[in-house]
């Protein structure tokens, strides 16, 4: 097997040598066990992708890396091998050597990572998961199977659940779907048929779709809580809370309609200064459909907790329980496909006005409609056990082009009101910008006021109101 040998710099290695142990990223020495390396090749496979540089030190006590790489590429021949096993280069998994301008600093070998569609398992036959800079071992069965329905290779949908058949068959929703879509078709030979029956006992999916209150079957898994915080903090804490949580339960189809519904009721009654004295927020309600819709129906039901929408003064929070499965990441969500929940997706869009009209382009509906009404665009991150959509209420544009847009229309801005339009958290930050535009001749800061009430106004407002 033939690896690549690149030449670097003497830049490249000063970077190299700066770089932190993190979720994404490993160095390791050259005298460590190829088998113990095998431990983090897995670990960054089962999460979300990794580099590893094997040949730099950590010296703790001087508190820096040292370049201390392998004499020639042979020597590392015993790593390469032991690595090609269970990890063969080409399919998810590169390796190559980097050549310092100091050859007598040794190669060292770069190893990168992609998240693998299965679980890996490292030579000790053990299961590893990157989570922050360690390697958590996966032994329990209920952690593989969590990791397995992260992978998209198994689904909680698919469990059969220990209840009454009758809870699914003689519901009122089955009996009115049947009606409305194959009114020729009884109950339990059509559950069978579409493999939401399993033995004698309906199936995740089944409940989900078919009993009118899943949540009897599934607590604390199948329903959608709302929240409303007074505040634009970071984290909602209980003093901020406008009323005690919302639950929303009943069948998925039911769930998002009234999710929705309660959302776009709880915005509608934010008020913000605009120019017009106080004014409701404005989001896209097909956003907010479409980013509920896809938390319910891609999330992960294997995992004991409900979805959480949370309202701020200047943002809407989803959060949806499980890591994005198989390839799907945070940066190729709007282009990559993959249903978790195949039976919840394909099913649901079998009812009358289903929540999903068009399958596979709900995140980009949002994205779109976001950008119509010139907002930001959402944000998907991952936290290690949920995926989190924010869509903030910040217009489009730079925070200078914000300021003077709004001075347009009121007699002064502050920090504060900088920060809520623009979403810098850094008091700093916006006195910078101030300062700038103030040097630019555009503004000026309001005569009298200073502290945390201190203000600016355009150049000239005064004269203008004299006027």
């Amino acid at each position: 097997m033939s690896i690549q040998v690149l030449s670097v710099s003497l830049n490249d290695v000063k970077k190299a040598l700066l770089l932190e142990e993190g979720h994404f990223l490993d160095v390791k020495r050259i005298d460590l066990a190829p088998a113990k390396l095998t431990r983090t090749i897995a670990a960054f496979a089962n999460a979300d992708g990794g580099e590893i540089y094997v040949g730099i030190n950590e010296d703790k006590a001087a508190g820096r890396c040292l370049w201390r790489g392998f004499a020639k590429a042979e020597d590392a021949n015993g790593h390469i091998q032991a690595f090609d096993q269970l990890f063969p280069l080409g399919h998810g998994f590169d390796y190559e050597f980097l050549r310092p301008p100091d050859s007598s600093d040794g190669l060292v070998l770069h190893i990168t990572v992609q998240k693998s569609p299965d679980v890996k398992t490292a030579s000790d036959g053990v299961v590893y998961v990157r989570r922050g800079a360690q390697n958590i071992p996966y032994k329990t069965p209920e952690l593989l199977d969590r990791l397995r329905r992260t992978k998209g290779i198994t689904s909680f949908e698919t469990q059969a659940v220990a209840i009454d058949l009758d809870v699914v068959t003689n519901s009122e929703v089955i009996i009115e779907f049947l009606l409305a879509v194959v009114p020729i078709a009884e109950p339990l030979p059509w559950l069978k048929k579409q493999q939401l029956v399993v033995g004698e006992m309906p199936t995740a999916a089944a409940l989900l779709l078919f009993a009118d209150e899943p949540q009897a079957a599934l607590p604390k898994r199948s329903a959608v809580k709302v929240y409303r915080y007074k505040s634009t903090e970071a984290e909602g804490a209980r003093e901020t809370l406008a009323f005690d949580p919302i639950t929303i339960e009943g069948c998925l189809y039911r769930q998002i309609e009234d999710a929705v519904a309660r959302t776009v009721e709880t915005i509608q009654q934010i008020k913000i200064l605009g120019s017009h004295g106080l004014e409701s927020i404005s989001y896209p309600q097909v956003a907010l459909h479409e980013i509920i819709t896809n938390a319910v129906l891609h999330r992960d039901y294997g995992i004991a907790d409900d979805v959480h929408v949370r309202i701020f003064d200047n943002r809407v929070e989803v959060e949806s329980p499980g890591r994005l499965p198989a390839h799907i990441t945070p940066e190729n969500i709007l282009r990559e496909r993959y249903s978790r929940n195949g039976n919840l997706v394909r099913l649901i869009n079998k009812f009358p006005n289903p929540p999903n009209k068009d399958v596979g382009e709900g995140l980009n509906t949002a994205f779109a409609a976001m950008k119509q009404l010139k907002l930001a665009p959402p944000i998907v991150r991952q936290t290690e056990n949920s995926v989190v959509v924010d869509i903030r209420h910040q217009r489009l544009g730079s925070p200078e082009e914000l300021i003077m847009e709004h001075l347009a229309d009121h007699d002064e801005i502050t920090n504060r009101k900088v920060r809520e339009l623009t979403g810098i958290g850094s008091e700093n930050k916006v006195k910078s910008i101030f300062l700038r535009l103030a040097d630019a001749g555009q503004i000026e800061r309001v005569p009298g006021k200073r502290g945390s009430s201190a203000a600016w106004r355009k150049v000239g407002a005064d004269s203008e109101v004299r006027e």
